[in-house]
């Protein structure tokens, strides 16, 4: 096809005429939207980037007569290295007379690839390089299957956070309407005890009433009983008046 008539079907397709293969003979164009193949050329080549896997090598360092808690620590940093997918370098360093006695630093360098025999293997053999004795550890799992595993590990962890934080929240809401509810029936319970002094004064006013009424009563009875004992003694004292005037006529007749 003429040059002139893909530039006419591109013009007529509202598309772009990209050469595809200039070395080809003939040479090979393409009717494409190159805006659109540069943008999707852009994201396949950043997510090659992001799967790119770039190979670490950690170093850690001993010495042939370590103590124990270092070596533990040591060790740890190995094993935190190797999780994450990296290769780990350890040197042994030997000083002075520790020169003439290798074979301690290759007896440790077997001990620290025993202690990490689940986690990684041994890439490279001790061998001596001057005073010092190297030896190179790679990991079991691969960098990106360690990234996966980490990253699905954090998803987990952030779920659980979560969940954790929904259930303090739920809490605390129940907390708050258990709070509500105890401050209703708090309230309720007030205009009851308000009412009950109120009560208590009305009986204890009618015991009053009633006291006073008995003691009234009780000092009528006493003053009724003190106007009969009166009346008996005027009776009495009329009889004895009446007996002696008796007398005195009777004497007198005789």
């Amino acid at each position: 096809m003429r040059v002139e008539d893909a530039l006419r079907l591109a013009a007529e397709s509202d598309l772009d005429l990209v050469e595809v293969a200039p070395m080809a003979k003939p040479p090979v164009a393409k009717l494409m939207d190159f805006g659109k193949f540069k943008y999707e050329a852009a994201i396949k080549e950043r997510e090659a980037r992001k799967n790119q896997v770039n190979t670490v090598i950690k170093e850690i360092k001993f010495r042939p007569k370590i103590d124990p808690h270092d070596y533990a620590t040591k060790k740890g940093h190995v094993e935190r290295f190797l999780k994450a997918g990296d290769k780990v370098k350890v040197t042994i360093m030997f000083r002075g007379r520790e020169q003439s006695r290798p074979e301690l630093g290759y007896r440790l360098l077997q001990r620290l690839a025993e202690d990490i025999g689940e986690l990684g293997f041994v890439e490279s053999t001790p061998k001596q390089d001057g005073r010092n004795m190297i030896m190179v550890i790679g990991p079991t799992k691969k960098k990106a299957e360690a990234k996966a595993e980490q990253r699905r590990k954090r998803e987990v962890e952030a779920a659980a956070a979560a969940s954790n934080g929904a259930r303090a929240a739920d809490t605390t809401a129940h907390a708050a309407t258990d709070a509500k509810a105890a401050e209703a029936k708090a309230a309720e319970a007030k205009p009851a005890e308000a009412k009950a002094p109120v009560t208590k004064s009305a009986v204890a006013k009618s015991a009053v009433t009633k006291s006073a009424v008995t003691k009234s009563a009780e000092a009528k009875s006493a003053v009724t009983k003190s106007a009969e004992a009166k009346s008996a003694v005027t009776k009495s004292a009329d009889t004895k008046s009446a007996d002696s005037d008796s007398a005195d006529e009777t004497t007198t007749a005789g």
